[in-house]
């Protein structure tokens, strides 16, 4: 395919409707194309900016009492008939109430995750991947001091297939975190760590994998931080890299 054919599937790609095998090649084709790439990571900032200013809508203040209306039995002339109708306003309030906690805990998730999957691409569309570029975990380190509000350890990654590239400062949700980006043949790995939070606790919940677009995601909580790994490696790398981030926060 040329260019502009690819340039023609991005939004698809970022909304996670192409098919699993133009996922794949387009993969593969974001990583040796520059103007590709930076389609991809203008529509990506594009699509993040439109999620964030999605935070601060508000609903209209009248939903709530059309939908009452709308499902609310019409009682009348019955005797006792306004106690039904109060008892189903209720009933119908808390499944409204219950269906939005519901969708909002969704919601959230989703929202992250997908924020995630776009700082990814991000950091795979840019030039300069990293603000620190070492291998060495022992230079990596000390660059994040006063940077971000945690400390961590990194992974002995001798003897292993992984390669550490470096990190730099991003953030979620307005607070400052790490991204560590790793490799593991051919395959990149970002691992996300934030300080953890309630919110992100409901958004995410406990340790799981699942997909975005071609990528695995996991998500686990320890001392305090939250790790996350974005990557399209397969999940037994994943398995092993968390096992030995793990380790090294012991």
């Amino acid at each position: 395919m040329t260019c502009e054919t690819w340039q023609r599937k991005i939004d698809a790609y970022l909304d996670a409707e192409l098919p699993e095998a133009e996922t794949r090649e387009l993969d593969i084709h974001l990583r040796s194309c520059a103007s590709c790439s930076s389609q991809a990571l203008t529509r990506s900032e594009l699509k993040r900016t439109i999620h964030l200013a999605g935070k601060k809508f508000v609903p209209d203040p009248e939903l709530r009492k059309r939908i009452q209306s709308s499902i609310s039995p019409k009682v009348s002339g019955r005797r006792w008939g306004w106690i039904v109708e109060v008892g189903a306003t209720c009933a119908a309030v808390l499944l409204l109430i219950f269906g939005s906690m519901v969708w909002l805990r969704q919601s959230q998730r989703q929202q992250l995750v997908g924020e995630l999957t776009d700082l990814h691409v991000a950091t795979l569309a840019s030039a300069n991947r990293v603000d620190v570029v070492s291998s060495d975990r022992h230079t990596v380190k000390p660059w994040f001091q006063g940077k971000v509000p945690f400390t961590f350890n990194l992974p002995d990654l001798q003897g292993s297939s992984f390669e550490l590239i470096g990190g730099k400062v991003t953030y979620l949700d307005q607070s400052p975190g790490a991204q560590l980006l790793f490799t593991v043949r051919k395959h990149m790995l970002s691992v996300f760590i934030f300080k953890d939070s309630p919110e992100l606790d409901r958004a995410l919940g406990s340790s799981e994998l699942t997909r975005k677009l071609s990528f695995n995601l996991e998500s686990w909580t320890d001392g305090g931080l939250r790790y996350l790994v974005v990557t399209d490696a397969s999940r037994s790398d994943i398995n092993e890299l968390r096992a030995r981030i793990v380790e090294a926060a012991r």
